[in-house]
């Protein structure tokens, strides 16, 4: 057993110490938290001065919401016994590391105490319909995997995930600085709140036989493999269209064309999930994944930062 779980973490070049509790965030993930926080804040900046100490409160709270709910996520997939020491895609502190469950659940309640009270901040400098925004936001990612019925489980998880992280989190970090919410915001929300969805789509697209067999009924399931890497492709063909859109009707800058830079990697996604079909063949593909929300939330933040200073 000893020997088995030593490979398989030199596979996943998994190693210890600070390492261990670095996988437990999964920071292929964290992009679907500061990308959101970055675009709703250089958004507002076109409307005027941004409030530094909001834009930072705003960015440590997102990143630890989605670190403490990757935990829960950690946590009760072990519970539930679904994750060994052969599961890809997972931090891996509990079934490869040892580190006690308890352990990564009371560290997912503290992740979650520091928020509210960045939370308490960003509502006392801004508006209290923030807190009551960001208490229904942590409910929801404690359900995620949390609960009787958790999102993750059901083909809704791209849903949630992008509409909570993309469209919601845009929202906020623009409504915290500017106190107002426009129908432009959440039009320029949506192809992020796309490319979040797909992040989970790909995570789901790879574990699709062993949540299968656990009981899961992700949409990866429901689609099957092929199809689903197809409709994988259909999003970032979407999200991409609809950024053209936005720009021929000047939604967005000029400048956001360079978003499309990021398509190229889009492409390496689908490359790299075709034709695989072990969960550690299509880990590239997932982690490029992140990468493209990455590039292409950076890319259009940087385009808005750029139609106000140029």
């Amino acid at each position: 057993m000893q020997t088995t779980n030593k490979n398989i973490k030199n596979a996943l070049n998994e190693k210890d110490g600070f390492h261990v509790w670095w996988r437990l965030l999964r920071p292929h993930t964290l992009t679907a938290s500061f990308v959101p926080v970055f675009i709703g804040t250089m958004a507002a900046l076109l409307e005027g001065p941004i409030h530094i100490g909001l834009f930072i409160a705003m960015l440590v709270a997102s990143i630890l919401i989605q670190s403490a709910t990757n935990m829960f996520n950690e946590y009760y997939d072990y519970v539930r016994g679904l994750d060994h020491e052969g599961s890809v895609g997972i931090g891996g502190t509990i079934v490869r590391d040892g580190v006690s469950p308890k352990t990564i659940l009371n560290l997912a309640i503290l992740f979650f105490g520091i928020a509210i009270l960045l939370g308490f901040y960003i509502s006392f400098t801004s508006s209290w319909w923030v807190a009551v925004i960001g208490v229904v936001g942590m409910i929801i990612g404690y359900l995620y995997t949390g609960g009787p019925l958790p999102i993750a489980y059901t083909p809704f998880g791209e849903l949630f995930s992008g509409l909570l992280m993309g469209t919601v989190i845009i929202g906020i970090s623009y409504f915290i600085q500017t106190l107002t919410i426009t129908k432009e915001i959440i039009f320029i929300s949506i192809p992020v709140a796309i490319f979040i969805g797909a992040i989970l789509l790909a995570n789901n697209i790879r574990d699709l036989d062993n949540d299968k067999e656990s009981g899961r009924r992700t949409l990866a399931i429901l689609l099957g493999r092929k199809q689903a890497i197809q409709f994988l492709g259909l999003m970032f063909l979407i999200a991409y269209a609809l950024t053209a859109i936005y720009i021929i009707n000047d939604i967005l800058p000029i400048w956001s064309v360079i978003t499309f830079l990021s398509t190229f990697k889009a492409i390496e996604v689908i490359k790299k999930f075709q034709g695989k079909t072990k969960p550690i063949e299509m880990m590239p593909a997932m982690v490029a994944t992140g990468k493209t929300n990455t590039i292409y939330g950076f890319l259009l933040g940087l385009s808005l930062l750029l139609e106000k200073i140029i």
